[in-house]
């Protein structure tokens, strides 16, 4: 063995020993696992009023949005998409009051605004659907759009 060698050997030897133990016990720990984002009655009804939707299962998606908002009442959302399911049994009335509620709980609400447009258009209440045109234009031109040419084809 080499003089340096020697000399680093000796070093080593003499330095302290240190515990790994603590180290070992971290790395051999299981990492939790994300949970699974938990969901409230309500948002389950939610969920299940869109599938209708989804299928054009009014009946259901009426049902589903009703309960959704009996369990939350305050769920803008859920108001929105039953005036949708509303609207698009005919019940148009009925309809206008459930996006009046989501537009009450959460006034700049685009798809709201422009569902209401559309319901008004479908009652041939066109002043009133031009009334929320100029309500959406600033908030969502794209929308604005698709309720300004409703309100066209209607005339």
């Amino acid at each position: 063995m080499t003089p340096l060698a020697a000399l680093a050997l000796a070093l080593v030897l003499a330095l302290p020993v240190v515990a790994v133990a603590p180290v070992v016990a971290v790395a051999n720990e299981v990492a939790p696992r994300p949970s699974a984002p938990v969901t409230t009655p309500a948002e389950e009804e939610y969920n299940k009023g869109i599938r209708a939707k989804r299928s054009k299962e009014w009946s259901v998606a009426t049902a589903s949005f009703r309960k959704a908002v009996e369990l939350k009442p305050d769920y803008a959302e859920a108001w929105n998409e039953l005036g949708y399911a509303l609207r698009n049994t005919a019940n148009y009335p009925e309809s206008i009051k459930a996006y009046d509620e989501a537009l009450r709980l959460k006034p700049r609400f685009p798809e709201a605004l422009e569902y209401l447009g559309e319901a008004y258009v479908k009652m041939g209440r066109l002043d009133d659907a031009r009334q929320v045109l100029e309500r959406l234009k600033p908030l969502d031109r794209g929308r604005a759009k698709e309720l300004a040419d409703e309100i066209a084809k209607a005339k």
